[in-house]
């Protein structure tokens, strides 16, 4: 009865996190952050990979929304396209 126990919970860590699980969790990470604010930056998941794209002010913005997404459990990868871009 443990064997098969052990064997259940073995089989569960190593199934997958789904993409759509990762998207929701990346984007709340954003979002919820008080440096990224998330507005306006997009998430795209392919098999474990994140693509984050669009626009923030600073290199620290963009650095810590590629930290906030590769902190997320079943991500592989993180691809940071996100682009600085200055006000004014």
């Amino acid at each position: 009865m443990v064997l098969f126990l052990l064997a259940g919970i073995c089989l569960a860590a190593d199934k997958a996190i789904s993409d759509d699980a990762i998207y929701d969790k990346v984007r709340i990470g954003l979002a919820s952050d008080i440096d990224v604010k998330g507005g306006n930056l997009k998430v795209d998941v392919k098999q474990g990979v994140v693509t984050l794209t669009g626009a923030v002010e600073s290199e620290m913005q963009k650095d810590k929304a590629g930290h906030i997404a590769k902190k997320v459990k079943g991500v592989k990868k993180v691809v940071n396209n996100i682009e600085v871009k200055k006000r004014g």
